[in-house]
């Protein structure tokens, strides 16, 4: 990939740096793939020793570093957030794609606290509206190096349990519904990588 196509990949006005770390420290053993229900400590141990702030621009074709995500699943009343990202998405390979995951990088004035709550909370309030009580619960770390987008990110995968359904999208996505999983099922194909493998993964779970 070229840099100018790389440039088309990523498009914004100000390239801001990001955390990411080298995939080599993250997987001393080798990379897994899907959804890991692991203890996040060790890990955010390990991004804090190898944290490493890079232009976004730069790092969304370079596998050897995985960008850091925080990947919020809101659920509430026994349904999960649906949405829909812009056509003119800030990553042109997710323009249009469903999502089940409020995601975001972290940038280097998000470290103030080394808490992936933290992050994940301020990731929270900055993509949608909602208005009442939440609580967050890890779920896992999901690993996908099946695609282009998936092997340069790492996604710390929580559960954001809601008691209000008061919720809906900002400016920056197109659309948000609530919806139980059997219904969600419909948009599977349409789904992001990611969110493919948490519905996968919630399904499993549900019908245990």
């Amino acid at each position: 990939m070229t840099q100018n196509q790389s440039s088309s990949v990523y498009q914004k006005a100000h390239d801001e740096n990001i955390l990411v770390v080298l995939r080599d420290h993250l997987f001393p053993q080798g990379a897994w793939q899907g959804i890991r229900q692991v203890d996040f400590a060790p890990f955010v141990s390990t991004i804090t020793s190898h944290q490493v702030f890079a232009p976004r621009s730069h790092m969304e074709t370079d596998a050897r570093y995985k960008q850091i995500i925080p990947y919020l699943i809101f659920t509430a009343d026994n349904r999960y957030f649906l949405m829909q990202r812009q056509a003119k998405s800030g990553d042109a390979r997710l323009a249009n794609k469903y999502s089940l995951g409020i995601g975001g990088h972290i940038r280097q004035e998000d470290i103030g606290s080394k808490s992936i709550f933290d992050w994940a909370r301020r990731e929270f309030n900055e993509e949608v509206n909602y208005h009442g009580n939440f609580e967050i619960e890890p779920i896992g770390i999901l690993n996908d190096d099946s695609n282009a987008v998936g092997e340069v990110h790492l996604g710390f995968i929580c559960l954001v349990k809601g008691d209000s359904t008061q919720i809906s999208v900002n400016e920056e996505l197109k659309s948000g519904v609530l919806l139980p999983l059997a219904e969600i099922r419909d948009y599977y194909e349409n789904l992001e990588s990611w969110s493919k493998i948490v519905f996968d993964f919630l399904s499993s779970k549900e019908n245990q």
